[in-house]
């Protein structure tokens, strides 16, 4: 007897770097997945005023590609961060996670590729949610052990520290991929121009959006980008492709850095290194084969 493919949503600001664009396509094209909805979430104001709706056009862009248009439930999350540790802001994103959290079947993996807002919103609007069978797979925090970040505050986590506290206080599981794991996932740009940009207009579109991202910051050259989304994807299909250690759930100062850690507090799930040719050639391969079914179709 198969085993079904695991439910899962996807909460994305998709349009906030170039990164979540290979996630979602990455979890669409696995059949292992049974991709629930997409809820796209909003990104802050340092960089626009309407994240929400940039992200929300970009999955509606990537369902277009895909040839995916209206066969995905898309739910706008919410437009900013939460008020406070104790007052959710509802969206319809946040409903469609209580709606699959209180569905007896198996298993609802809730992938956060940036803020944890829907999440906290989800738990505070239902607090059931969090006795459910449910786990919160979150792309971001800093570094633990006295790592040096690569850059603070760590973004996913300053866009909603109270959502972070919120969730970390709760019981609901957690599997956390910190920035000291996300930021190994590199690419080249060479790679991705031989491997991926001629896979057709979705593979073009990828590689395109990648390397124009990378060129608005001219001061730091590179000719490479971490996918650091992508492992959010890759430890639902695959949990045993990493390494984890069980750590006290943190807490978050205002400023994103880690509070005292508390032994007492309850245990979370943290990444601390996952099989990265596994992941990208996954992917890869993925691409190359809904390109060649897309061709034999046209």
């Amino acid at each position: 007897m198969s085993h079904p493919p695991r439910r899962l949503i996807v909460n994305t600001d998709a349009k906030n770097e170039a990164d979540d664009q290979f996630a979602i396509v990455h979890a669409l094209l696995s059949p292992t997945l049974d991709v629930r909805g997409i809820v796209p979430a909003h990104f802050g104001t340092r960089r626009t005023e309407h994240s929400l709706e940039e992200s929300r056009a970009e999955v509606d862009l990537l369902l277009r590609l895909l040839g995916m248009s209206g066969e995905v439930v898309v739910a706008d999350g919410a437009p900013a961060a939460i008020p406070d540790e104790r007052t959710p802001r509802p969206s319809a994103g946040s409903a469609l996670i209580v709606e699959e959290a209180m569905k007896d079947e198996g298993t609802l993996f809730v992938a956060f590729l940036g803020p944890l807002t829907d999440m906290a919103s989800a738990l505070l609007e239902e607090p059931a949610v969090q006795d459910r069978d449910v786990v919160v797979v979150w792309i971001g925090g800093p570094p633990y052990d006295g790592l040096l970040p690569s850059y603070h505050p760590e973004f996913n986590l300053a866009n909603d520290v109270a959502a972070a506290n919120v969730v970390m206080d709760s019981r609901v599981e957690v599997w956390q991929i910190p920035m000291s794991v996300y930021t190994l996932v590199a690419v080249g740009h060479e790679e991705l121009r031989r491997r991926v940009a001629p896979l057709g207009e979705l593979g073009d579109y990828l590689v395109s959006q990648l390397i124009a991202f990378n060129e608005t910051h001219p001061a730091v050259p590179m000719e490479h980008r971490s996918l650091g989304d992508s492992p959010a994807i890759g430890v639902v299909m695959n949990p045993g492709g990493a390494h984890w250690r069980m750590r006290p759930a943190p807490r978050f100062t205002p400023e994103g850095d880690l509070a005292p850690e508390d032994p007492r507090r309850r245990r979370i799930r943290v990444c601390e290194t996952i099989d990265v040719r596994w992941l990208l050639e996954d992917l890869f391969a993925k691409l190359a084969t809904h390109a060649e079914g897309s061709a034999a179709r046209a």
